[in-house]
């Protein structure tokens, strides 16, 4: 029986390692399609399509700071949920909430909550049909949304089928996110996702909500590639630096791969379908090695 380390902290852990060590307890199981380390995990339960489950969590002080618009709090919490159903090509099903929350919270913030989290699973085609409500021991609160949806078999996209030679883009604009209060205001790419589904199927995609600078080291990982990204290349937004493009995070941008052939005809395709919203081409991958780029957020990571 191996004695336990009752001697190292999260924060000397690190977020990677604690997830291989807590992922490395699980069990697998027959219908597991795809299992942790995607957007959504992936279940094959014999029907039409494949069934997505995915959980995500708002917290105050991380996600969302005191005194912010409540119904934009809860558009985020349901919205960054819907952001990783969109990375795998799929749409909404059904969700649960879960609020966490001190009994000093005033009620008509968590009104507003809720009235965020419902118009934005409206605006999805998704129905939330229950959850749980809880009491913080100190001030704070949580928004943890649970969901289920489903995409289409032989149209999933995973993190994992980059090939050297892919071309890698990513929509929109990066960075500066939450000084900007775009963290709260941001749009899930689920039209832009389905669209490249239907027209242009991904190698791999995923959504940026870490940053650039963690979220594309682990497509790379996932998909046991490498990469080459010229930080001159990225779409930032106004006054926004390379640097903070990658490392900010909260941009919920598609990150994705494609085959080089294909990267004359998706923008031209891509300019027709979604004439507001940028499509860049940032890089390539590689068979192995990665692109130094500044480090993107990570949970527990000490100063």
């Amino acid at each position: 029986m191996t004695t336990p380390d009752l001697s190292v902290t999260l924060g000397e852990l690190g977020e990677e390692a604690l997830v291989a060590r807590l992922v490395g307890r699980l069990q697998p199981g027959g219908q597991v399609v795809v299992g942790p380390g995607d957007d959504c995990a992936v279940v094959d339960g014999g029907g039409q399509h494949l069934t997505l489950l995915k959980t995500d969590c708002v917290v105050e002080g991380i996600h969302f700071l005191p005194g912010a618009d409540p119904v934009l709090v809860g558009r985020k919490a349901m919205n960054r949920v819907l952001s990783d159903i969109a990375a795998m090509g799929g749409w909404a099903g059904y969700a649960l909430v879960t609020v966490a929350a001190d009994s000093g919270r005033f009620v008509v913030e968590v009104e507003g909550w809720y009235e965020g989290l419902s118009a934005a699973a409206v605006a999805a085609h998704c129905v939330v049909v229950g959850g749980e409500t809880t009491r913080l021991p100190t001030p704070g609160a949580l928004l943890s949304i649970s969901m289920v949806g489903e995409a289409n078999r032989g149209r999933c996209i995973t993190r994992s089928g980059a090939l050297p030679g892919d071309a890698i883009f990513v929509t929109g604009r990066l960075g500066g996110s939450f000084s900007s209060g775009r963290h709260l205001t941001f749009t899930p790419r689920l039209d832009e996702a389905a669209w490249l589904v239907a027209h242009h199927q991904p190698s791999a995609m995923m959504d940026l909500s870490d940053g650039l600078g963690s979220d594309l080291p682990r497509l790379a990982v996932a998909s046991g590639v490498g990469f080459v990204v010229e930080l001159a290349d990225l779409p930032c937004h106004d006054g926004i630096s390379p640097e903070q493009a990658c490392g900010e995070g909260e941009d919920y941008e598609l990150l994705f791969t494609l085959p080089m052939a294909s990267t004359t005809e998706i923008q031209q395709h891509w300019s027709q379908a979604f004439p507001h919203l940028p499509l860049t081409q940032i890089g390539r991958i590689t068979p192995s090695g990665f692109s130094p780029l500044p480090r993107g957020w990570e949970h527990y990571r000490e100063p």
